[in-house]
């Protein structure tokens, strides 16, 4: 054997944080790229009962640990998302409370 053994209990475990929850993902990338795919699908499907448009963010979310393109719109909308609360707390919150 030339290859050296990957010891996974070394790595670091991916974790998404979300809502002040922490959701563990499996190690296996193939298996993370099958749950991102299929939570896009399934939300795509977001007008039948129980399946919601609320999925394709969230696999977006998944697919980013393994690709740049979902990575950089993760961390576009992380950004954006920052800039509007800061921009809202400095106007004092609520725009035109009707008083």
């Amino acid at each position: 054997m030339t290859e050296k053994a990957i010891d996974h209990s070394l790595m670091p475990r991916r974790k998404i944080h979300i809502f002040g929850r922490t959701i563990h993902l499996p190690n296996s990338k193939p298996l993370r790229i099958a749950i991102g795919v299929l939570l896009i699908l399934f939300g795509i499907l977001g007008f039948l009962p129980v399946l919601g448009f609320w999925m394709i963010p969230l696999g977006i979310l998944v697919l980013s640990h393994d690709f740049a393109w979902a990575r950089r719109q993760r961390r576009r909308v992380a950004v954006w998302w920052e800039k509007r609360r800061r921009r809202n707390s400095v106007n004092g919150g609520a725009k035109g409370n009707g008083r």
